[in-house]
Formats: C-alpha cells, structure tokens, sequence
C-alpha cells in the first residue's frame, strides 16, 4: 500500500489553510494545531496577550468550514443556563418547554473563557467529554462535529477566574501564542489598514466528519509510539524511576491517562496532514508539549524558582530516548490487514 494519503484529502486541508491564511499573519504552528485539534475531534485551548489574533484565527478557521459556528463571550455575570439552555414554563400550555444555549452547534469558541466563575465553567464538563447536555431530566446531543475552541488571556487577574483542572484535562491542547517578527508585523499592519480578502467556505460539515474518520482509521500508529506516548506521561508521574529525581520537588501532580490517549490521537492526525499514513516519533514529540503543558501542575516551588511546566517536559523530553520505528514492520502489519 502507498505511504502517502491520498491527494485529495491533503487538498482539503491544505484549503482550509489557505483561506485562513487570507487573513491570519504567521502563527503557522497555532494554525496547524488548530486543523490537528479538528482532525483528532478534540478541543483546544489558546493562550496569549491579548492582540495576537487568536479570536480572529479561531474565527476565520470556523468560516471557512461550513459548520454552525457561536461565539460565547465569558462574561462574570454569566450563568450555567447561558451556556447549555435551561427549561421555561409555557403559561399557555401550562408546561415546560426546553430551550437549548449556544453549546448545541458544531464549532463553539469561548472567548476569554477564564473571565467566567467557576459554575459556568464547570456547566461545559458534561458537553466537552460526553458531547451531550443534560438539562432536567432530559438529555440532548449535540450535533457532530462539535468542538471547543477557547482564548484566554494570562497576564491580568484581576476579573478573572482559574479554569478548574478537571475542566483543563478536558482540553487536548493547550497553544500559547507568541509576538509576531517585524516582517511578519509589518504584513499585518499593511492586510489590516488595507483591503481585506473574504474567505470562502472550502469544507462541509460532512467532508469535516469523513476527514476526521481517515484521519482516525487510515494512519497506522506502530506499538512502539504508544509504549514511547506512555514513557513520556509516566515520567511527569514518577520522574525518579527516568533519572530525574531533581524534577520531584517541581511537579505536584502528573499528567493523566488522557495526556497518552491524545498524544496518539495528535499524532495521528498530524501525519495526516503531512501527507503520511503512518505517524513517526516526531510527530508524538512534536505534539507532546502542546499536549502535555496543562496537565502538569507544578509546586509552589517551582513557581517560586521560576521553573514552568513547559522546562520541566522539555528535560523529560530530553531523557526519555526517541524509539526507532523500522517501517519495513509497517508494512507488513498493512499486509496482513
């Protein structure tokens, strides 16, 4: 069997980039972790300062698929029914009526979603993990695909509520975004003061859903990946079992299982868009910090020596050794299949 995916499906997603680029300046590694986060089915988080574009990247990406797309701006006088619905006595009929929030479409963006207190927050659990919401004693699906793409902003506290942990392993990404380069600010400034380009929709709903079926079903993952995956999170857990006894004062709480499951699924779906069938070591590694940064917590210690999460993976990154995947096995695993 060929090692490449098929030209059309690359076509597909090299589209969609192209549209989003119509707008978006550089942030190349941001935009390909968002096509990766669609792809794998999964919900991403992106934190930057703010007038970096990551609402207008979230945005355009969401108009160039034809999806339903809302835009929920957290606000602290928001409640749980803003967000999922809540149910309304009909005096006519003398009964309750269900009406459904803003989560029922198929690309949800949550601007500034730290600047919600925590029950708001904590009413998306149920959406993002189970992609349903129950209100009363009902309990509605939501369409497919369905995905949650959220900005935040880290450098003000004041008017801001920290996202629960159980909320931000629910995330499988979390994309920090940097300042531009003068050439590429430069270009910014000349697009935005100038004539601006309409993007067009490239993708259905359906062609979204049959992507994320291939992406899922035709990239094989050898066995090895998922053993170096496993490594990668049980070294956040128990880094003295890896040499790195130095790391034990600065991690409070390891990554969880979910860190392997999406380390895997990433990985498989940025192959995908790098036009292979099959997912190397780099791509796990290249998925890894994005994958991974939001599911260790560090001690107060480590934040006290300056020490963030992303130092502590990347010296565990550092130890654990990259696996060599012979390819020649790949192969045959596809001829016996």
């Amino acid at each position: 069997m060929d090692s490449t995916i098929k030209s059309e499906n690359r076509l597909h997603v090299e589209k969609v980039l192209y549209e989003v680029k119509k707008v978006i300046v550089g942030q190349d590694h941001l935009l390909e972790r968002l096509v990766v986060a669609l792809l794998a089915r999964g919900h991403i988080l992106v934190e930057g300062v703010p007038g970096l574009a990551k609402t207008m990247a979230i945005k355009t990406l969401a108009d160039s698929i034809g999806c339903v797309f809302k835009r929920i701006q957290f606000t602290p006088d928001l409640v749980p029914a803003d967000l999922v619905g809540t149910r309304i006595y009909n005096q006519k009929t003398g009964e309750f009526n269900t009406s459904l929030g803003p989560v029922f479409t198929n690309l949800l963006l949550a601007d500034e979603i730290n600047r919600a207190p925590a029950k708001v927050q904590s009413a998306l659990l149920e959406v993002m993990q189970e992609r349903q919401v129950t209100i009363g004693r009902e309990t509605f699906p939501v369409p497919e695909p369905f995905l949650v793409m959220a900005t935040q902003n880290p450098i003000e506290t004041e008017g801001t509520y920290a996202l629960p942990e159980a909320q931000v392993d629910r995330f499988m990404l979390k994309v920090l975004v940097g300042y531009p380069t003068p050439t590429e600010e430069f270009v910014i400034v000349e697009r935005m003061t100038g004539f601006l380009e309409a993007v067009q929709k490239v993708l259905t709903a359906e062609q979204l859903l049959e992507l994320q079926r291939k992406a899922y079903q035709e990239v094989y993952v050898d066995p090895a990946l998922i053993e170096y995956a496993i490594r990668l999170v049980t070294a956040t857990r128990e880094p003295r079992k890896f040499g790195l006894p130095e790391l034990d004062r600065y991690i409070l709480f390891g990554a969880s299982p979910r860190a392997s499951i999406n380390l895997i699924l990433t990985a498989r779906a940025l192959a995908f868009v790098r036009g292979r069938s099959y997912a190397l070591p780099q791509d796990v590694l290249d998925m890894a910090l994005d994958v991974m940064r939001h599911r260790v917590v560090p001690t107060y210690e480590a934040l006290s020596d300056n020490v963030t999460s992303d130092d502590i993976l990347n010296k565990i990154f550092e130890r654990i050794p990259i696996p060599v995947v012979p390819l020649h096995e790949r192969d045959k695993v596809r001829e016996v299949a």
